[in-house]
């Protein structure tokens, strides 16, 4: 099992030497069907929020050479076999950091407990903030609701039309040089 908090001691500066905040990092089953584990980087570029192709493969690159110079050196970072796989947010972001529930405010968010809080674990709603360690969310059923952040297990934005409207636009660099073809009738 890896640790997920040296992992992230680890990765965060090599992020922040390239201008970018980390958002998560998590091992996961690969999707590759191997049966191998995926260590997955998510990262943003405070300019936009996201980060385009380029920006995944420069911090990709840095964290491979990082993690094998400190296997060489002899530290096992990860046991077995993975990927690495370093990819924006996404518009329906995980909700990690505090910051996140205080930025994301306003917003329908999806917040998962680790345990059933007040006879709920799962809150869907409009995400009101967070206040000295409490997550306000009005949910659809219980109304308005004070979840402790230490007992998040997951929390994430749910994609709407406002979060869309209110999203930064994804980098379309290179849109123009797409050439559509047009079939001809037979």
């Amino acid at each position: 099992m890896a640790d997920l908090a040296r992992l992230r001691e680890l990765i965060e500066p090599e992020a922040q030497a390239l201008g970018f905040e980390l958002v998560r990092v998590k091992m996961m089953p690969s999707e590759a069907g191997d049966g191998g584990e995926a260590l997955q980087i998510m990262a943003e570029d405070p300019a936009t929020g996201q980060l385009v192709i380029e920006q995944c493969a420069e911090l990709s690159r840095r964290v491979s050479e990082m993690m094998d110079a400190r296997e060489e050196a002899g530290e096992m970072l990860v046991e077995g076999a993975y990927h690495l796989e370093v990819s924006s947010p996404g518009i329906d972001r995980p909700l990690t950091r505090d910051r996140d529930f205080v930025d994301w405010a306003g917003h329908e968010a999806r917040i998962v407990m680790a345990k059933g809080f007040d006879g709920q674990r799962v809150y869907k709603g409009e995400l009101c903030g967070l206040d000295n360690g409490l997550i306000a969310i009005e949910d659809v059923k219980a109304g308005e609701a004070k979840l402790p952040r230490d007992q998040v297990h997951s929390a994430k934005l749910v994609l709407t039309d406002a979060l869309i409207a209110a999203t930064k636009p994804l980098d379309a660099s290179g849109a123009e040089d797409i050439i559509e073809e047009e079939k001809a009738d037979d």
